[in-house]
């Protein structure tokens, strides 16, 4: 038999059979896990008295946790818009013919990647950091450490147009400070042009490998920008809890 016949097995009975011992697994420690651990209702809702945190159900606080660093319409309306049409746009964007009808991480490496690092690191993370990590006034809280409802954390959150040599320039040039003129804005658009620039820069660097050539400019701009857009919100985290800038592109003249 040739080498590449021997390097191919049969779905069933190799792959159904590992894929039902998983199911009986994962069933096993569900039901144990349920058994074990209590989880009884709370008390009546009372309309007079809100409870602190109040949460989201566990598979809404990835979006909860992101209105803590963007605005709620881009928390809340673009960014799972953007999600959805990255998943849609998949077929259509992949070029790779390798990996149709059977798993192999080396032949799919980026895009394996980049899917574990937007679902396990980003999304499951930001649901983790919601359940256990928040607790009173959405306050972060380590695993060991009390919730205190009257614990009050100093922050100073300032927006990018104020911040550090930014808050300098707005105040020597008063225009910038004007909402009604087109001026504090151009601070944040020049900032998140720069970001987005990073996708033209790589395609001058390598437009003339292969890969950048098989997907051509129209696909590669959709991949660079959904690519970069996931990469914002790891940043933009950074950018809040190391230097509690709180927006990036500041527009008084629409919200």
């Amino acid at each position: 038999m040739p080498k590449k016949e021997q390097d191919k097995v049969h779905t069933w009975p190799y792959l159904t059979r590992l894929e039902f011992l998983c199911v009986l697994i994962v069933m096993i420690i569900l039901t144990v896990w349920s058994i074990g651990i209590d989880a009884p209702l709370e008390e009546q809702a009372d309309p007079t008295k809100t409870p602190n945190p109040s949460k989201a159900p566990w598979y809404f606080l990835g979006l909860q946790e992101m209105l803590v660093y963007f605005d709620p319409w881009i928390a809340g309306v673009v960014l799972p818009s953007l999600i959805i049409i990255g998943l849609m746009v998949i077929p259509y964007v992949d070029i790779n013919p390798k990996g149709n009808g059977y798993y192999c991480f080396r032949d799919r490496i980026f895009e394996i990647s980049t899917f574990l690092f937007g679902f396990v690191v980003l999304w499951v993370m930001l649901i983790i950091v919601g359940v256990f990590i928040r607790g009173p006034g959405w306050n972060l809280f380590w695993p060991w450490d009390k919730w205190d409802p009257h614990k009050v954390v100093a922050l100073t959150n300032v927006d990018l147009p104020y911040w550090g040599p930014f808050g300098w320039l707005g105040r020597k040039i008063s225009w910038l400070e004007n909402p009604k003129v087109f001026g504090v804005e151009i601070i944040g658009m020049l900032a998140v042009g720069a970001w987005y620039f990073l996708g033209v820069l790589y395609y001058i660097w390598r437009r003339n490998t292969r890969v950048i050539k098989a997907l051509g400019l129209v696909r590669y701009s959709i991949v660079a920008f959904l690519f970069l857009t996931m990469l914002a919100l790891p940043m933009k985290m950074f950018l809040r809890l190391a230097f509690n800038i709180k927006y990036i592109w500041v527009t008084p003249w629409f919200n």
